[in-house]
This record gives C-alpha cells, structure tokens and sequence, in this order.
C-alpha cells in the first residue's frame, strides 16, 4: 500500500530538490590547484637537468636582487674530474682538436664540446693564449721587483703601475712585500730607465729587484 500524507509528501519534496550525481561525474579541481602542481612538475623538470655525461646542473632562476653576478653565481657548476683535465690538457695545447680532446679523456666530442662552452659561458675560462721561449722575447731583460706600500696607497700605485708598458703583471702578496712586479725591458739602461720610474711613484715606501737568469720551466 503507497504511502500517503504530507510527512511523505514533504521527504519526497526534499529529496527531488538533492542535486543529481552521474556515475562518470567528478568534482573539478580548482584552477589554483592545477596551476601549483604544473609549476612543480616544472620545477622538477628543470632540477633534473645535466650536461649529457651526468653532471647535474643548477636550475635556471629569475635573475636575483643582488644583480649579474649573483646571477652568474646561481648559475654556476662546480667543475668535476672531467672538467679539471680537460683545463689541463688545454693548458698544455690550447689548439688541441675536439676530436683528440675527446679521445684523450675517453668521452663523447660532444661531452667535450658542452663542457668547454659551459666553462666559457660561466667565466672559468678567460681566454685563450700562447706562450714564447724567453730567446724569443723581444726584450733581453726580465725581473721580479717587490714593492712594500707607505699606508693604504695600494690602489693608487697598483693604478699607476698598470699604466707603465715595462710592467707586464701585478700581483698583491702579503708578508713584507704588498706588491710583486713582473717587469721587462729591451737592455739594461732601458731597464735602469724603468727603475727609476717605479721609485718616483707616489706610495711606495720600498722596493727590491730581482733579474730573472735563465727559465727552466714554463
């Protein structure tokens, strides 16, 4: 027998206002939702990035406040095995081939040429030069001066120093001497010319110099 009565009458009511739900539907997710884990996915993506020979590299990030260089640091790789004796092997011969590169560190010429773009693009390489034999330098004389400085003039004489053409490096020391000096010149009055210039300069207190004899190693 139907029920009847408005109890029943007001329990079907209410159950025909419910909301349907179909077997194949789901609850969406939030646009918010999607978004935060796409960006994860991106973010693992990027962190399992390495140079084809398995160095893992850092992530690429937005450039920090702290400006280019804190950004070249972020960038950064830490040099392993393979990039120490490539360096090696390019300081021996800086024309050495890709090809013989790659087969004197028994790797891939293309680990070889990845590794020295990196290398290039983050700073760890300058440049690339030759080297003489001191017979074929065109100057005959060759000395280390060491320079102590009076007080905190040491920019102001290192300034002045980079601007002399006898002065062909400058390098900052501690102990005794602030300042070593690799100097040459064409013959002895010419270098007895530089001298005097050096001891003119504003800012040093004392210096001695050194003629380098013969080189035994380059």
């Amino acid at each position: 027998m139907p029920l009847t009565g408005p109890l029943v009458a007001g329990l079907r009511e209410n159950f025909d206002n419910l909301p349907s739900l179909s077997r194949g539907s789901q609850p969406k997710k939030s646009q918010q939702s999607d978004q935060i884990f796409q960006g994860s996915d991106q973010s693992a993506s990027r962190s399992e990035q390495n140079d084809g020979h398995g160095t893992p590299t850092l992530p690429a990030f937005a450039a920090p406040q702290g400006g280019v260089s804190a950004l070249g640091a972020a960038r950064r790789t830490l040099m392993d095995d393979i990039d120490l004796q490539l360096i090696a092997l390019l300081r021996e011969d800086a024309r050495a081939s890709v090809a013989s590169l790659a087969k004197s560190l028994k790797v891939a010429r293309g680990t070889v040429q990845n590794r020295l773009a990196r290398l290039l693009a983050d700073g760890t390489i300058v440049g690339f030069t030759v080297r003489l034999k001191p017979q074929a330098q065109p100057w005959r004389i060759r000395a280390l001066a060491t320079i102590a400085v009076e007080g905190n003039k040491a920019d102001a004489v290192l300034q002045t120093l980079r601007g002399d053409p006898a002065v062909e490096a400058l390098h900052t020391t501690n102990g005794r001497w602030d300042i070593v000096a690799e100097l040459h010149a064409e013959s002895l009055e010419a270098f007895d010319r530089v001298l005097g210039r050096i001891r003119l300069i504003d800012g040093i207190a004392s210096s001695e110099t050194s003629l380098l004899l013969s080189t035994h190693k380059l």
